[in-house]
């Protein structure tokens, strides 16, 4: 009887690229300092729509978000896989238990709030949302967020054919120079899907903040390093595609300014 051809595997799901998901921490500083942080409206919205203060906050990083709602009033209480991270953001004087999400055990403890800034992609769908059910109070809320970022189409062109040269192999270098918001936008739609299967949930809110901010040169190239694509290259790749970014920021004058959109999928927990 034939032998059926093998099925090839496809690529990765994020949540299954351990070794993407926890390379941020190779320079946890430069992350902290050129990461931006998150739009005041969206922590007074989660804030004010929760029955409390207490926040988990998954995949806290360097704890970027997290000392946001810290200054909003909150108890912040953060899970992070990378201890490098994890150490950064103890630094800054928050709380801090070191392990996946899938794995950390709440040892009984619930919360009003389980946040996930620019992480929840690295959680398994098949565990995240029920597993922040578990640990939500009644009526606490979850909230999924992160930044949709393109800069001007000549940095990202530049950026895009660096990469492809240096990384021909990458499943990032497969990526188009500038992606369409929406294709974002079905994404944290895919999040709601996951929210809404666990059955625990009321029907999940779908938020959008635009904002901007300007970059000089020195500042997106400080902060390129700190994402996903480039965080596991070798020096001289990483400096062969910062050196052809840097041209193109040259000749758009020395800086740019960034269209930013924040993205969220929030759902509040039910009663029962």
């Amino acid at each position: 009887m034939p032998t059926l051809p093998r099925e090839q595997p496809g690529p990765p799901q994020p949540h299954e690229a351990r070794r993407t998901a926890e390379s941020f921490g190779a320079d946890a500083r430069r992350y902290d300092e050129a990461r931006p942080s998150y739009p005041a409206g969206l922590v007074d919205r989660i804030v004010a729509g929760s029955p409390g203060r207490d926040v988990l906050d998954v995949g806290c990083g360097t704890g970027i978000a997290a000392r946001q709602f810290r200054s909003a009033g909150c108890t912040v209480l953060g899970v992070e896989p990378d201890a490098r991270m994890a150490d950064l953001a103890r630094a800054h004087g928050l709380r801090v238990e070191v392990a996946s999400f899938e794995a950390w055990d709440p040892a009984g403890r619930t919360f009003d709030v389980v946040t996930a800034a620019q992480s929840w992609h690295w959680v398994d769908p098949a565990v995240g949302a029920a597993k922040a059910a578990r640990v939500l109070r009644p009526g606490g809320r979850l909230a999924v967020f992160g930044h949709v970022f393109e800069p001007p189409a000549e940095v990202a062109e530049a950026f895009a054919a660096a990469y492809r040269r240096v990384a021909p192999g990458s499943p990032f270098s497969g990526r188009p120079a500038r992606r369409p918001l929406d294709m974002y936008r079905a994404g944290y739609a895919k999040n709601a899907d996951q929210v809404r299967a666990t059955g625990r949930f009321h029907e999940p809110e779908q938020w959008q903040f635009d904002w901007e901010r300007p970059y000089t040169r020195d500042e997106w190239l400080n902060l390129l390093p700190t994402t996903g694509g480039l965080t596991r290259l070798r020096p001289e790749r990483l400096a062969a595609v910062l050196s052809a970014v840097g041209e193109a920021i040259d000749a758009l004058g020395g800086g740019f300014t960034m269209q930013y959109t924040t993205l969220a999928t929030s759902a509040v927990r039910t009663t029962a």
